[in-house]
């Protein structure tokens, strides 16, 4: 039988990426004691990879495909197909951004302001590029973590990844410069791409990926109404697309369908019921195929 060998990161997407995995339709089930998680598709073979070291054994051929992020495909300069952009994290579902950071007291205003200075990050190679093409000249030094306790005894200014700037400013850090935003990729070696059998199956694998992160934050909303209140409850009712109708088979009374985002839900249904809808039902989605 034929398969594709597909790395999955390990750490702190792991979860997210199995989780999202599962909306999609497959369920991963990973050991505490194995590198090889089982997967409920007899063509798949999964592999756990850290994220940093994803990009280079998709371009070796080790793994016909992975899930790396952008950052680490910058890091390695890695040749891969990238085949899907996955907006996820593992506190969110946006992007993340390696920035620039210093002590709140510190005199570094600019990159400019690093000349023989000591920078400590992981992507040591991306900031010596991002120097570089400022005219700076630093040490770059790699951090094996923690990085944001090391300004200023150990180190002038990190280069760190975050989300949300919370971490940094627990640790009294500011931010200079934003360096490079980043997000979650599927990413393909590049003859594994040419292979047709392959393609079709990584694009399959795209489409529910893809259904599964359009459904984040997304539920279905079905409802009853008389013929005569129909133009009420629309007006209430934002959607993707316009919402299904159809009619039911007893008297003048419509079926309606529609997708909403789950937060508004609480302020939508009241509503609907004022403007004459019954047997509304809320549910949760799993895809959105567009």
């Amino acid at each position: 039988m034929k398969k594709i060998k597909l790395g999955l990161p390990k750490g702190s997407l792991e979860n997210a990426t199995v989780d999202l995995f599962r909306r999609a339709g497959f369920q991963i089930t990973i050991s505490s004691r194995s590198y090889f998680p089982a997967i409920d598709d007899p063509e798949i073979e999964c592999m756990l990879i850290r994220a940093q070291e994803m990009a280079r054994y998709v371009e070796d051929g080790v793994l016909d495909a992975g899930l790396t992020g952008y950052d680490w495909v910058m890091e390695t300069g890695s040749q891969v197909e990238t085949i899907a952009e996955l907006v996820y994290s593992k506190q969110s579902s946006r992007k993340v951004r390696w920035v620039l950071a210093v002590p709140e007291n510190s005199t570094i205003h600019s990159v400019k302001d690093l000349e023989g200075k000591i920078v400590s990050t992981e992507l040591v190679n991306f900031t010596k590029q991002y120097l570089a093409k400022h005219g700076v000249t630093a040490k770059v030094e790699f951090s094996w973590g923690a990085t944001e306790v090391k300004p200023p005894y150990l180190a002038d200014a990190i280069v760190e990844v975050t989300e949300t700037g919370s971490s940094l400013r627990a640790n009294k850090l500011r931010i200079v410069e934003e360096l490079l935003e980043s997000n979650t990729q599927l990413v393909a070696n590049v003859q594994s791409w040419q292979d047709p059998w392959k393609r079709r199956k990584l694009e399959d694998l795209k489409m529910l990926l893809e259904g599964a992160m359009a459904a984040l934050g997304k539920v279905g909303l079905m409802l009853n109404v008389e013929e005569a209140n129909l133009d009420r409850v629309l007006a209430v009712l934002p959607s993707l697309k316009n919402p299904t109708v159809s009619k039911l088979s007893r008297g003048n009374w419509l079926a309606v369908n529609t997708i909403l985002e789950e937060i508004t839900v609480r302020q939508i249904i009241p509503r609907l019921k004022e403007a004459g809808a019954q047997g509304i039902v809320e549910y949760p989605l799993n895809k959105i195929v567009m």
